[in-house]
């Protein structure tokens, strides 16, 4: 069986009341051949990014080799950050992020983060070694498709999908990204 880890995005309840919906389309699309690990993160409704990666890397050590990846949201940016600084000890067969916000010039601001421009080289060296692919909605005012076409610049290597009509939870409708995934194991 094939394993995927999927970290939430933050927000009021976002666990129980938005992003497990995202999680519920992915194992509909995906099947009875993955299980998907989906752990609370801690303080959700305002997430530390310290607290958070420390939570991702105590999941990630729990994976075999080929496990996929998948975040949503500002969980997307925590564990962005946190891939490009220790690129996880197992090699992972692909990173999928959800409406993942662009941390630096012309996106979010963050005080914990590091902006993207300063993570370039590493993450165009993780996506050279691991498919990296980031899905925008193309309906998202949250993280608006802006985001993507920063990311396109910014790494290249990474595939950007810009998903017409879908908000920032995708209108929970995760096809596309199962679609993705399943074409790694061919």
């Amino acid at each position: 069986m094939k394993q995927v880890l999927f970290v939430q995005g933050g927000g009021k309840n976002a666990h129980d009341d938005w992003d497990n919906k995202l999680v519920a389309s992915l194992q509909q699309y995906l099947g009875s051949a993955y299980a998907i690990a989906y752990p609370r993160m801690p303080d959700e409704e305002a997430p530390n990014a310290h607290r958070w990666q420390t939570k991702i890397a105590a999941e990630l050590a729990k994976l075999g080799e080929g496990a996929i990846f998948v975040a949503h949201s500002v969980g997307a940016a925590i564990a962005l950050d946190y891939l490009a600084a220790a690129p996880p000890a197992r090699r992972l067969a692909g990173i999928f992020l959800l409406a993942i916000p662009f941390i630096g010039e012309g996106g979010w601001p963050s005080d914990e983060l590091h902006p993207i421009e300063q993570l370039a080289t590493a993450l165009s060296d993780l996506a050279g070694e691991i498919p990296l692919h980031l899905y925008f909605g193309g309906d998202d005012e949250t993280v608006p498709p802006q985001h993507g076409h920063l990311f396109e610049k910014t790494v290249p290597r990474a595939r950007v999908s810009f998903l017409p009509g879908r908000d920032h939870q995708l209108k929970n409708d995760l096809s596309s990204v199962a679609r993705d995934i399943q074409r790694l194991a061919r």
